[in-house]
């Protein structure tokens, strides 16, 4: 792999198998059909009324992509494209797995738009069930949020129209805005995707003119999964861009400190320094983790710390790490919902 990212809880993407093409040819012959198949209003594909959008091309990392006619199957293979197809009332057939959680499970902001639909999962990250995809028959596969690679991009299309990764964007990089725009489009509805972008940088305009201060403080976003080892994400994190957009400054030294291709710098206790900032945001995923983080000798004699500047964010149970790493235009209301007053409460 030439490049190595790391999203949201993945420790490090998994190297990606081969697939045969004439394996997924054979299967695409002997498809027949997924469960929905014999689904109702209530069905993951389906879009609503016919659209005159079509045909439409869209540009991505491997060329670009006409669709001709309306989607009415559609697999996401985004880790969080299935919240833009959701958001334009579009229900995915078929999605991957992030947080070992299914995508349709609890999210809040999620949970009603799915009803009583479930995608099948297709996948775990960039590791595609191709078997399950065809067996699906979809009409359109969308991999926004995704590391999808070249052979993977070639096999895929294959089955079913492909709308790879932004070009000009790293991997996982893109901001959502562009990710969203290139879903609507090519779902028929880029007028739709392109207001409901302007209404959520209203909704971040608003809270920048509520607190100006943020303006003036830098901030991290970082967390650690077990001793000794820590993390901070880059600027191109969908965690970071949050923050960012919120109006604080992302500390540069961060981007250095990463590799080639990855979205987050490893640091070893001895290294926290680069961790002393106005605001540091941990996301964390139990208050025994806060506790471990907070007994580090070398943490303790960070400003940060010792100013109680810091921020412990769960990832889970509230969903609010979580919902700015998804960092969609469904998760971000609900973010910005629970974040500011967590914010606003440090001094």
């Amino acid at each position: 792999m030439s490049t190595r990212t790391r999203p949201g809880l993945a420790r490090m993407a998994r190297h990606l198998p081969r697939v045969a093409v004439a394996a997924v040819a054979a299967l695409l012959l002997a498809a027949c059909g997924g469960e929905g198949d014999k689904a109702g209003s209530d069905a993951p594909g389906k879009g609503g009324a016919a659209s005159t959008a079509f045909p439409v091309t869209v540009e991505h990392k491997y060329g670009s992509t006409t669709i001709e006619a309306e989607p009415n199957r559609v697999v996401t293979l985004g880790l969080s494209d299935q919240d833009a197809a959701l958001a334009l009332g579009v229900k995915p057939i078929g999605a991957v797995d992030w947080f070992k959680e299914e995508p349709y499970g609890k999210w809040p902001w999620t949970k009603e738009l799915w009803g009583s639909a479930k995608p099948q999962i297709v996948g775990e990250r960039d590791e595609y069930n191709v078997e399950k995809i065809a067996a699906l028959e979809p009409d359109l596969i969308i991999a926004q949020y995704s590391g999808m690679k070249k052979e993977q991009y070639e096999t895929l299309s294959k089955i079913a129209k492909v709308v790879a990764q932004p070009k000009g964007h790293p991997d996982y990089g893109a901001p959502w805005q562009v990710m969203t725009e290139q879903i609507g489009k090519a779902l028929g509805k880029e007028g739709a995707a392109k207001k409901k972008i302007a209404d959520i940088d209203e909704r971040f305009k608003a809270v920048r003119g509520k607190h100006p201060e943020f303006a003036d403080l830098t901030l991290v976003v970082a967390d650690s999964f077990e001793a000794g080892k820590y993390s901070a994400f880059t600027r191109s994190d969908p965690k970071s861009i949050f923050f960012e957009e919120l109006g604080f400054q992302l500390k540069p030294e961060i981007d250095k400190l990463a590799q080639p291709g990855w979205n987050v710098a490893e640091l070893s206790a001895e290294k926290l320094d680069v961790l002393d900032v106005d605001r540091l945001v941990w996301v964390t995923s139990s208050s025994e983790s806060d506790e471990r983080i907070k007994a580090e000798p070398f943490y303790k004699k960070l400003k940060v710390s010792q100013d109680k500047r810091d921020l412990f964010v769960p990832y889970q149970d509230p969903d609010v790490g979580a919902a700015f790493s998804f960092n969609t235009v469904l998760s971000i209301p609900y973010a910005l919902d629970e974040i500011e007053p967590l914010l606003t409460a440090i001094k």
